[in-house]
C-alpha cells in the first residue's frame, strides 16, 4: 500500500496522505553523532523551524528539516529525521520524548505514540 507525503505550507506540516500530521514549532530530541549531527550537543533540544522534504526509509516515515538547538542556540538542517511509521496503513507519530537519529543512526528506539 502506497503513502503519500508531501510537505505543505510553506514548509510548516508534513502530511500523511493528504492530513497534516507533523508541524513546525515542535521540540524534538535529536542524537548528537554522526554525519546528521546538530550541533555538539551529546543529545539536542531541537526546535523545528520548517520542512524542505518529506520521504520515507521502509516503513518509516522521514523529513528533512531545519531549525535550532535551544541547548546551545547552533543552527542546522538535518535530513533524514524519522517523524513516525506506516503501521498496517496507518500513520503513527513518534512520541514526544523520542530521541531521534537522523537517516538510521542509533540512539536507542524510538517510541511511537500510543504504544507504550
Amino acid at each position: 500500500m502506497g503513502v503519500a507525503l508531501r510537505v505543505l505550507d510553506d514548509g510548516a506540516w508534513v502530511s500523511v496522505n493528504d492530513e497534516r500530521r507533523v508541524s513546525v514549532s515542535e521540540l524534538w530530541r535529536v542524537a548528537g553523532a554522526g554525519d546528521g549531527r546538530v550541533c555538539a550537543c551529546d543529545c539536542a533540544d531541537f526546535v523545528v523551524e520548517g520542512f524542505t522534504d518529506a520521504g520515507a526509509d521502509g516503513r518509516t516515515v522521514t523529513a528533512d528539516v531545519y531549525g535550532q538547538c535551544i541547548r546551545c542556540g547552533e543552527t542546522a538542517s538535518v535530513a533524514g529525521l524519522p517523524v513516525g511509521r506506516v503501521v498496517d496503513g496507518t500513520f503513527r507519530p513518534l512520541a514526544a520524548d523520542a530521541v531521534r537519529s537522523p537517516r538510521g543512526g542509533s540512539a536507542g528506539r524510538a517510541t511511537l505514540a500510543g504504544s507504550r
